[in-house]
């Protein structure tokens, strides 16, 4: 089902979460590949930004064969942020994002992420300086609320949708739960009847299973997936032909090594060998989790310092 955001047509409405140290650009590629409506990059910092960090310099790099890209701000200066987003606009992204929902320690105690849903006046601020500075849709990332004694995601949304943004993603986890216990679904539905704007659920979407489900307790508009795309970037053909009642194959264990060593090639092509594969690692023990051998796996890997010994572990365990 396609999903249109502002003046961006998604070509289906299930969409790659931004997560860091994950939705680098050759991952993004891989999913965009398999089928993902729109990927998500992993969050900007404005203030980095308005720096000329090196880092983030890096974290901008966007290729033509994502398809849609999604780039995730975040920051706790409505001037700041409004500066960023017009200083970026001419970048190749379909759609901007604000960061109200990550939970992390050093995130949250600098007033930015899931800490502006403690401060609705300065999030409708900083919604409304960015709307106001760029011509791209902006969509805004919330959660349940910060913890259960503040549970305010339909009042966020609203502001969200007020200041000018033209959708917005709930985690149904509060910024106390982080990923713990089950995703509550009864909040995505309050914002999604609250709003005339889209609404994108996120949170344990895992299958098409749980994808239809969460569309249909919810209504919303769109499915986020996060972590159940590490190590899969099949996911999004495999909930798209499950939702479409299709017959849905599991990647058999060639196909999993070729992605494997397809997206290593790719990442030592992005930031060199030293550091493509070692951020390879993780990646290799995702891929590998549940099927024979993993644990070994994940032992031999992390000891792996060039890709041609990746390839030879590959080919002796795998």
């Amino acid at each position: 089902m396609q999903l249109k955001i502002g003046n961006v047509t998604l070509p289906n409405n299930i969409i790659l979460a931004p997560m860091a140290g994950v939705t680098d650009l050759p991952f993004r590629v891989l999913c965009a590949e398999q089928g993902a409506g729109m990927v998500c990059m992993e969050m900007i910092s404005a203030k980095a930004l308005s720096y000329h960090n090196k880092n983030t310099e890096e974290l901008l790099h966007i290729s033509e064969k994502e398809g849609l890209v999604s780039l995730q701000l975040f920051g706790s200066e409505p001037e700041l942020m409004g500066e960023m987003a017009k200083q970026i606009e001419e970048r190749p992204f379909a759609v901007l994002d604000i960061n109200m929902g990550c939970p992390v320690p050093k995130i949250v105690n600098n007033g930015e992420g899931s800490a502006l849903m403690k401060n609705p006046l300065l999030a409708g601020k900083i919604i409304e300086a960015v709307a106001r500075s760029t011509d791209k849709p902006v969509t805004v990332k919330i959660r349940r609320g910060f913890d259960d004694a503040h549970e305010n995601a339909a009042e966020i949304a609203r502001i969200a949708q007020e200041s000018g943004a033209a959708a917005v993603t709930v985690h149904g986890r509060t910024r106390e739960q982080y990923y713990a216990g089950e995703a509550d679904l009864t909040c995505i539905r309050a914002v999604k009847q609250a709003l005339r704007i889209p609404v994108i659920g996120n949170g344990d979407v895992a299958d098409a299973a749980s994808a239809k489900r969460m569309l249909e307790e919810t209504g919303c508009d769109g499915v986020m997936v996060g972590r159940a795309a590490r190590g899969n970037p099949w996911i999004f053909t495999q909930i798209a032909r499950g939702l479409a009642e299709e017959r849905v194959e599991k990647p058999d264990r060639d196909e999993v090594k070729h992605m494997m060593l397809r997206h290593a090639g790719m990442l030592l092509e992005e930031k060199g060998e030293y550091i493509g594969v070692r951020e390879m690692r993780k990646h290799v023990a995702w891929y590998t989790a549940g099927y024979p051998n993993s644990a070994a796996m994940r032992r031999a890997v992390n000891e792996v310092t060039s890709y041609a010994a990746l390839e030879k572990l590959l080919d002796t365990i795998w």
